[in-house]
């Protein structure tokens, strides 16, 4: 980075309070402009897919994924409960990891935030997920903050009716939540649902911004890239018959910590760290902090009960 952003390194470039006015310090082309633009001040922005074979991929993946979820029920009889993806399908589907490790889009992420970008996570859907408003940052974050973002791919013409994905502009400089500030304790917590115990302070925060989703009906081969904070969901499927194949790839940077804050106590130095590995290698990529591997945490050992006759028996032989 140059000089001005790289005052705060441990902020990525695209969303640095220095970015206005010092944009031309990237190097960016006219079109790698407008995008960053659109992250610093929307929070997303929307670009075509940069592969020459990604109509074949697209039909080699629904051929190869669409049996798994026909053996679950099918996209036909999916209900909001079912979870209708597959998560990390790059570990056994190439096509799969080359729409993941696509060398253009890491490289644009790389310039955008100012550290090596790479993916960790693939999710590819028949149908749309009807998923209430959530951010990122509270499954997938990192240490520094925000070296995070989310790629999502339409793998066909995004119809009305099918669940479109819908986000709120602007939504991602609204404070990040945290358990600290819904005063819960998250580190070997056990809750049903990660996203759960955040869910009415978002919509709380959607209500008191007197803020409106924008729905993404995307053309087949376009992508959504937002960031980290940025609220987004599923809109309602109100036609049950149509398809939404979809992939999202979730990206990390260099020289961070990984971890889950939903399951984290950050003051109390209790992170659940993740292991992550690069989908663009297959290597493992350490947690690091300015180049320093972070430990992961061994987890705390709480004392068992001991059954009340095993408790009677060794009263009964303890010396008195």
């Amino acid at each position: 980075m140059g000089q001005t952003l790289g005052l705060l390194p441990g902020v990525p470039a695209v969303e640095s309070p220095f970015f206005e006015g010092a944009e031309e310090e990237l190097h960016l082309s006219a079109d790698e402009l407008r995008i960053a633009r659109d992250l610093h001040y929307q929070g997303f922005a929307v670009l075509d897919f940069p592969d020459s074979e990604l109509d074949a991929r697209i039909e080699r993946i629904r051929r190869n994924l669409g049996p798994r979820f026909e053996a679950a029920g099918g996209p036909q009889s999916l209900s909001t409960e079912w979870p209708g993806r597959i998560q990390d399908a790059w570990q056994h589907d190439l096509d799969v990891q080359a729409i993941a490790a696509n060398p253009t889009i890491l490289a644009l992420l790389t310039k955008l935030y100012g550290r090596r970008a790479f993916p960790f996570q693939t999710l590819n859907f028949p149908v749309g997920t009807q998923q209430a408003f959530h951010t990122d940052i509270v499954h997938f974050s990192s240490l520094p903050e925000r070296f995070m973002c989310g790629v999502w791919l339409a793998m066909e013409d995004v119809l009305p009716g099918s669940g479109a994905l819908r986000y709120i502009a602007g939504s991602h400089r609204w404070p990040i939540m945290s358990n600290m500030m819904l005063g819960r304790r998250g580190w070997q917590s056990e809750p049903n649902s990660a996203q759960d115990p955040y869910q009415d302070a978002f919509e709380e925060l959607i209500t008191k911004h007197q803020a409106s989703e924008e729905i993404f009906h995307a053309r087949k081969g376009q992508v959504l890239i937002w960031t980290a904070n940025l609220l987004h969901g599923g809109s309602p499927r109100t036609d049950p018959a149509l398809t939404r194949w979809s992939q999202v790839t979730h990206y990390y940077f260099d020289d961070c910590a990984y971890y889950t804050p939903a399951l984290s106590d950050e003051p109390l130095g209790r992170l659940a760290l993740r292991n992550i590995t690069d989908a663009s290698t297959g290597l493992r990529v350490p947690n690091r902090y300015l180049g320093e591997e972070v430990a992961m945490p061994v987890p705390e050992q709480r004392p068992s009960r001991v059954p009340r006759p095993l408790r009677k028996l060794i009263n009964a032989v303890r010396p008195k």
